[in-house]
C-alpha cells in the first residue's frame, strides 16, 4: 500500500509540473506566440477584462492584480483541479459509468466524503498530498518577488520542477505546446470541479452527469 501511495503521489507530481515553463528567454518569446487561443484567432478569451484590470492602476493603484499573478493563479487552480479530479475517480468504483477506480484507494461512492476516507485509511498519503499542495502555493507567492505588480523575478507556472528531464528534451515549439495542453487541460479540471459542486448542491443542473451518475 505505501509502496502504491508513493507511485501515486510521483506521478500526480510528475503530471502536474513535467512540463513548467524553462525560465530561459527564447522559451519565453516561444510562449508568447502560442497563446492556448489559436482556435479562436489567438486573441485571449477574457469577456470580463480580467486581465486589464492592471489598467485602472491610476485610480486604484495596487488594487487589482497584475498579468504575472492572474497567470500564476490560473495555472496553479488548474493544476489542483487536475489532482482533485484524479482523485474523485481514484475513489470511485464505478468510475461514474466509466469504471476508473484507482485498485489499492479507498472506495467511497461520495466524492464529498472520498477526503476523509483517504485521511483515515491512508494518513501517509493524505499528508503528502497536503505538504505537495502547500509546497505550491508558498512557492507562487513567496521567495519569487511580488507578482501582484508585476514584480516577481520568474515566470508564472514555473516551478523549477522537472525530476525526469523532461523540457530539455523538448524543442522549444514542442515545450510551447504542452505549456498550452496542460493549461487546458487545467481549464476543464477547474470546469469539471465546478459541475460536481453544482451538481451536489442543485441536483440535476448538470445533466450529463446524471447520465453517467
Amino acid at each position: 500500500m505505501a509502496k502504491l501511495s508513493l507511485a501515486l503521489l510521483a506521478a500526480l507530481a510528475s503530471g502536474a509540473f513535467a512540463f513548467s515553463p524553462s525560465t530561459s528567454a527564447p522559451r519565453l518569446a516561444t510562449r508568447v506566440s502560442a497563446t492556448g487561443f489559436e482556435e479562436v484567432g489567438g486573441e485571449p478569451w477574457d469577456p470580463l477584462s480580467l486581465y486589464t484590470l492592471e489598467d485602472a492602476a491610476d485610480t486604484f493603484p495596487n488594487m487589482f492584480p497584475k498579468s504575472q499573478f492572474l497567470e500564476e493563479a490560473e495555472t496553479k487552480h488548474g493544476r489542483m483541479s487536475m489532482l482533485a479530479w484524479t482523485g474523485v475517480w481514484a475513489t470511485h468504483v464505478g468510475g461514474m459509468g466509466l469504471g476508473m477506480h484507482i485498485p489499492g484507494m479507498p472506495i467511497e461512492s461520495d466524492w464529498t466524503k472520498a477526503l476523509g476516507v483517504v485521511a483515515t485509511e491512508q494518513p501517509a498519503l493524505f499528508a503528502s498530498i497536503l505538504l505537495f499542495i502547500s509546497i505550491a502555493e508558498g512557492e507562487s507567492v513567496g521567495h519569487s518577488g511580488d507578482n501582484w505588480r508585476n514584480m516577481g523575478t520568474k515566470e508564472p507556472g514555473n516551478l523549477g520542477l522537472d525530476p525526469l528531464g523532461l523540457g530539455k528534451k523538448l524543442s522549444e515549439e514542442e515545450l510551447a505546446r504542452y505549456k498550452i495542453v496542460e493549461k487546458k487541460n487545467g481549464r476543464a479540471a477547474m470546469i469539471a470541479m465546478a459541475s460536481l459542486f453544482a451538481l451536489e448542491s442543485i441536483p440535476g443542473s448538470v445533466p450529463i452527469m446524471d447520465v453517467f451518475s
